[in-house]
């Protein structure tokens, strides 16, 4: 169920200021279920800091502006297994809520829908993944974790004599920890629902409990299995690395001085606790479109670097494990999976429920979206990708 607003950490105060903060919502096992109305979703996604208590990733005073210079999208059309669409198709049949795409830094289209705007704050989902990893990347650079071979166990003493003694950060960012995992959404048995729970539980350290009791399945860095869990112990790394909030640090290396607009809030394992690695952040869509630009230039802020180098490369290219199966998954970044994505060495962040920050560096196109498909997965009419390789397209011959 949603949690009183009274124990939220530091968002309470934020609701008199948003618009959206009275509407009624649903509560956290609906989301994963995909047992809500489609008001009632959206009412809920652009309220989740009223599901747990949330930590504020705060702005600074002095936003990165995004020029305007619009192109007429609404002449767009693409062809799908010889179905011929458009934009509007897109938006309505994938239930998009928000969208705005960005060409060489500038917004050349942005659209909102179901009474969203661009104060709108938005569930990530595991788009925050996607931000944990980068995080990851300025604790490497700020010499705070040590590599990506740090094992796992230093920084994270709960897991100690768990399956995950041996397992590297590395591991965790390809989702190759060798640990056996069912991310199954809507399965009340599965792992993913274990780990919920906990979060649900709000007890501290319940979250690493539950990783903690899991058995191995495979030798570490040989088999790829999609783990939300994982990217909770990458928070706990994290954590134990910088010996401070996530949110905080977050603020400090990004928010404020890349100039991102608005505050933002992210889901805590209890209250005053750690932060959800793998879901949970709550932004508005430009700067999620922040995000994807930062990734696009490169990771500088203020003309330096924030990342080590050939971070974003290695992060945001396919992957491969120890017996050289290449995996279509960087550091917790999804590769294209179209012919002209793969061809641009596109990449996203990708979350359940239909959200996307997708970033073309050969096209300098980044592309945010919100959506609320009514089920966690498996609902999309269009491919996303399919929809952002004709938006590239399309722009390339205007």
């Amino acid at each position: 169920m949603a949690l009183p607003l009274g124990i939220a950490v530091s968002s309470a105060a934020m609701a008199n200021e948003y618009r959206h903060a009275e509407e009624p919502i649903g509560d956290v096992e609906a989301v994963y279920s995909g047992h809500l109305t489609p008001d009632m979703a959206v009412n809920t996604y652009r309220n989740i800091d009223r599901l747990f208590p949330s930590r504020i990733i705060e702005a600074g005073d002095d936003p990165r502006p995004l020029v305007e210079a619009p192109v007429a999208l609404e002449n767009l059309a693409f062809t799908v297994d010889d179905q011929q669409y458009d934009i509007y198709d897109y938006l309505a049949l994938n239930n998009v809520t928000g969208l705005v795409v960005l060409k060489d830094g500038e917004v050349v289209y942005e659209t909102y829908q179901r009474g969203n705007g661009p104060d709108t704050r938005w569930m990530s989902m595991s788009v925050a993944k996607s931000i944990s990893s980068t995080l990851a990347g300025m604790a490497i650079k700020d010499g705070l974790i040590n590599g990506l071979d740090a094992q796992v166990v230093d920084y994270v003493p709960a897991l100690k004599g768990s399956a995950y003694d041996g397992v590297s950060l590395r591991n965790i960012l390809m989702m190759s920890s060798g640990v056996a995992w069912n991310e199954t959404y809507t399965d009340v048995n599965s792992d993913r629902r274990d780990l919920l729970r906990a979060q649900i539980a709000q007890q501290p350290g319940g979250a690493m409990e539950v990783m903690s009791k899991l058995p191995r399945a495979a030798d570490p860095g040989t088999v790829n299995n999609y783990s939300t869990g994982e990217t909770q112990i990458l928070a706990e790394v994290i954590h134990g690395a910088i010996k401070r909030p996530l949110a905080e640090y977050l603020s400090e290396k990004l928010w404020q001085p890349y100039g991102m607009e608005s505050d933002a809030t992210w889901w805590l394992e209890s209250p005053d606790g750690v932060e959800i690695g793998g879901s949970g952040i709550s932004a508005t869509l430009r700067d999620y479109a922040r995000f994807g630009q930062f990734m696009l230039e490169g990771g500088v802020v203020d003309g330096q670097s924030v990342l080590p180098e050939g971070w974003i490369e290695e992060a945001t290219r396919p992957t491969q494990l120890v017996g050289g199966e290449t995996l279509d998954y960087g550091y917790m970044w999804w590769t294209g999976w179209t012919k002209p994505s793969e061809e641009d060495h596109a990449y996203s962040a990708v979350g359940i429920q239909g959200q996307y920050v997708y970033v073309n560096p050969a096209h300098n196109i980044v592309i945010a979206q919100n959506a609320a498909e009514p089920k966690p997965t498996g609902k999309e009419v269009i491919d996303p990708m399919v929809f952002f390789d004709s938006v590239v397209t399309y722009l390339d011959e205007q």
